[in-house]
């Protein structure tokens, strides 16, 4: 292999030096990046030529760019054929790399990507196929359903990219991708990324990449010491409804919120000059002196709050900004620390606060391994505690206005009104107290779920990131379902939740792990980690704790989705063991779930006729 390590002081320092497509290089300065990372440095001249790379990298150093810049340089958008194919561990992954793959190829005319993933609708995916697309973003299990069921062709496939191989290897996808690399032609590139390299990555280079040219990244992301970083996790109170409740109790003195589109920073900045904070959009849409003058209003106190995307952050630096929030996650750590380097500026302290759904903890994980930083969780403020911000703000209004301003004509007017009246002056300022806030009042009130969703844990009963689980002595043995205890544990978070124990044709002598059953279900059936619950593993089945009353429709697809390259045959414990009988592919595993219905329990009866799920 040939190798490249981090570019050295003669490697190209800007983009328009890497030999990009116009058309590329337009949308890569119309997202304000300006110089290219080591990643993409290294990799982008050799996957331009061609060549297969094999890059080692940390995630979230720009590693999407760094193949997706090149890949669209070298595309024919007039051929409808998939010419580019990117696998990825995780549904949410590739929906990201897809919307990135769209950023970059805005200005190329009839370009098409899409993302396939198990838990959605094959009618969308084959009617977009059937359309015809150039580049294609899957999961390994949903991209190797449509290339047996032919509705995948990878005939004229020029490039196959492995984003984050050792995640797929932790998630128990190798096989399934050494199969994918095996179906496809010869003479296609492959470029291949991953944030380290165990043994079984290698070997996938080895057996299927041609004279790679071998890249090694280190980087030293850092954050300043001087940032207090919080995170909270989006649960049922609307992110709206609690960046609300953020700027009501933070002390803050400028705050630049982060979103990932233009037009969300409008939609954003209206909804909050609606709740009456001073707020305006920043965005790339602006003319230089429109900006100017936005920072200029920052800078002055004439407004308190900037809401703008990655672009307008960078050359920003006004000294009152306080707080960043993230209200939209970035797509990389590298974006993470450009963000929050906006406060924190020259010494003083600054408050960074990320908002996260619980299928981004790992973006979190990795942002505290980059940056070697913890962030902390943080309490959303409860009514009571705007209510407390609220009452004091008013009196400090009151205090200021009774010691800086002119009050002898209103002081005339209350002595009338008392002396007509005879009520107290007590009542009367209570009166123009309500005057001033209207029928909307000056205090919040919380529904009685409110509470309950606003700091809901996100923690489970189980450790499924360890795949050091042991497994009980009962299960030393073949296990039949004679001998599974089909009785579920009920989950500690959610001792509520009806929950119900099922069977895979999968155990320990296929090397399964907690691991890949967890990412199996929450790829395949967009179900949350934490409703995942008890996994016993045994020699030739494993059993795990699900919620009950599945959809069918989810539940068809896990019974086809791949374990350790054999499908998954999920079955409830006790239930018949027939395969589900063969339906037009039309009707397959479509996804009608706003007609859902509760599943019929029938379980238990040996017949031939298909088993209820």
């Amino acid at each position: 292999m040939s190798k490249s390590n981090q570019p050295k002081n003669n490697a190209p320092q800007s983009f328009n030096d890497l030999g990009l497509s116009s058309e590329v290089l337009k949308a890569v300065h119309e997202s304000g990046y300006e110089h290219p990372s080591p990643i993409q440095a290294a990799s982008i001249p050799p996957i331009l030529k061609g060549q297969d790379v094999l890059g080692q990298a940390q995630t979230g150093t720009g590693k999407t760019a760094a193949f997706a810049l090149p890949i669209l340089s070298n595309l024919d958008a007039n051929a409808k054929g998939v010419q580019v194919l990117v696998l990825t561990p995780t549904r949410e992954l590739a929906i990201q790399v897809a919307e990135a793959f769209q950023t970059y190829a805005r200005h190329i005319k009839g370009f098409h990507v899409l993302p396939i993933y198990g838990g959605q609708s094959y009618d969308i995916q084959l009617k977009q196929l059937k359309r015809g697309v150039q580049v294609v973003v899957g999961t390994p299990g949903r991209v190797m359903d449509h290339m047996r069921r032919k509705t995948l062709k990878l005939d004229q496939l020029s490039t196959l990219v492995l984003d984050e191989a050792d995640e797929m290897l932790r998630m128990g996808f190798i096989d399934d991708v050494d199969w994918i690399l095996s179906h496809t032609p010869k003479d296609r590139q492959i470029a291949l990324f991953s944030a380290t390299m165990p043994k079984q990555v290698k070997k996938v280079a080895v057996n299927h990449l041609n004279k790679p040219v071998d890249i090694k990244i280190e980087t030293k992301t850092t954050t300043a010491k001087n940032i207090n970083q919080r995170y909270w996790m989006v649960s049922g109170l609307k992110k709206l409804e609690a960046l609300t409740r953020v700027l009501e109790v933070e002390d803050f003195d400028g705050v630049l919120i982060f979103v990932r589109t233009k037009m969300a920073t409008e939609e954003l900045a209206e909804k909050l000059q609606a709740r009456g904070f001073s707020a305006e959009a920043l965005n790339g849409d602006m003319v230089q002196k429109q900006r100017e003058r936005l920072v200029a209003k920052l800078k002055n106190g004439v407004i308190d709050i900037l809401i703008g995307t990655d672009v307008v952050a960078r050359g920003l630096d006004v000294e009152r900004i306080s707080h960043v929030i993230n209200y939209d996650i970035p797509y990389d750590i590298e974006s993470y620390v450009h963000r929050i380097g906006r406060t924190g500026r020259a010494g003083r302290s600054g408050e960074a606060i990320l908002f996260i759904t619980k299928r981004e903890q790992r973006m979190l994980r990795m942002i505290e391994k980059a940056t070697k930083q913890p962030i902390q969780a943080m309490d959303m403020p409860s009514v009571d505690d705007i209510n407390v911000n609220r009452m004091q703000r008013f009196k400090n209004q009151i205090s200021e206005t009774l010691a800086a301003k002119d009050l002898s004509i209103y002081q005339q007017l209350v002595d009338e009104f008392e002396s007509e009246t005879d009520y107290d002056p007590n009542q009367i300022a209570a009166a123009l107290a309500y005057m001033i806030h209207g029928n909307k009042g000056l205090l919040l009130t919380e529904s009685k779920s409110e509470g309950h969703e606003r700091n809901k844990g996100v923690k489970t009963g189980f450790n499924h990131d360890s795949d050091n689980i042991k497994s009980s002595g009962r299960n030393r043995r073949n296990a039949g379902d004679d001998f599974i205890d089909p009785t579920p544990v009920p989950l500690l978070e959610y001792p509520e939740i009806e929950m119900e124990r099922f069977q895979l044709a999968v155990g320990r002598e296929q090397g399964v792990k907690p691991s890949n059953i967890v990412g199996m279900i929450c790829n395949e059936a967009e179900l949350d980690r934490e409703y995942i619950g008890q996994i016993d593993i045994y020699d030739q089945v494993t059993t795990v704790d699900l919620p009950a009353e599945m959809p069918k429709e989810i539940m068809d697809i896990l019974w086809k989705a791949r374990l350790c390259g054999r499908k998954s045959q999920i079955k409830k414990v006790g239930e018949a063991g027939s395969k589900p009988k063969d339906r037009k592919f039309d009707n397959d595993e479509s996804d009608n779930r706003k007609k859902r219905k509760k599943p019929k329990r029938k379980g238990g009866k040996k017949s031939g006729k298909k088993p209820k799920k």
